[in-house]
């Protein structure tokens, strides 16, 4: 029963999750918090650890929580979940739909959808950093100085030198600070 449950919410979640990952975050979280999969702070660290792997973070997270919620089984019945509608919708799209998204009113659509998709996406990162400064168990300094840090460290020298930090950068500090402040502190 658990791998048809996370097999139906994780096709909830890619049926109506639109802007990748980052904006399939607050659909997540509703999802695994309503059935009861995982706590805040369990789902905060599996976020994380999807943000830093490789592949997209939608099917990295929806492959954790199945993994920890019924195991090998309920990993595979996730992430099948969590990709089959994007796959189907990409076959339509190639087979049937091709001329349709040369036209006027689909783009206006999609260009629509693109301004919604920013405000999930800042919604969820000020979401997280509140969640990461501010957990259940109190106010955590250590994680507010973290955040400020990397926040520096990424906006500085876009704004000083015109120059981006490569986001691999931005990880291996952020791996190199928290160990530091959690590890050795």
């Amino acid at each position: 029963m658990i791998y048809l449950e996370l097999f139906l919410g994780f096709l909830k979640v890619g049926l109506f999750s639109f802007g990748g990952g980052y904006g399939a975050i607050p659909l997540i979280r509703d999802t695994v918090l309503s059935h009861g999969w995982l706590d805040e702070e369990l789902l905060s660290y599996l976020i994380g650890v999807s943000e830093s792997t490789p592949g997209p973070i939608m099917v990295n997270l929806a492959t954790y929580v199945g993994h920890e919620t019924a195991g090998v089984w309920g990993a595979a019945a996730a992430t099948f979940a969590v990709v089959l509608p994007a796959f189907a919708i990409i076959l339509l799209i190639a087979a049937v739909l091709k001329n349709f998204l040369k036209k006027r009113f689909p783009n206006a659509v999609l260009s629509g959808l693109k301004a919604g998709v920013v405000g999930v996406i800042l919604a969820t990162g000020a979401w997280m950093a509140f969640q990461c400064v501010l957990p259940a168990s109190g106010f955590d300094w250590k994680a507010l100085v973290l955040t400020v840090l990397l926040a520096a460290v990424m906006l500085v020298p876009r704004f000083t030198v015109k120059k981006k930090v490569p986001p691999i950068l931005l990880i291996l500090l952020a791996a190199a600070l928290g160990v530091l402040f959690y590890g050795v502190y």
